[in-house]
């Protein structure tokens, strides 16, 4: 993110290209924070192993892989575009 925000600001050509590019990792970030927030409250509410409390945890971590290759897809396209 420390490269990425500075790169994706100066390769935009124009104020939607620099915004997608910014755009799109600032949603990754948000995706992990509330990714972060499932893990802990899960964590919290149920100590011990439980199918459900996995699932959530997956779930999370699926929506950031989501997030990840959204990210990865917007900046090729708007790259190589």
């Amino acid at each position: 993110m420390a490269i990425a925000l500075p790169s994706g600001l100066y390769l935009g050509k124009n104020g939607v290209e620099r915004t997608l590019l910014a755009g799109s990792l600032f949603l990754v970030l948000i995706v992990e924070l509330l990714n972060s927030a499932v893990e802990a409250i899960v964590d919290k509410t149920s100590p011990e192993f439980h199918a459900l409390a996995g699932r959530a945890k997956d779930m999370g971590s699926a929506a950031v892989m989501i997030s990840l290759i959204l990210a990865g897809v917007v900046w090729g396209l708007v790259l190589l575009g």
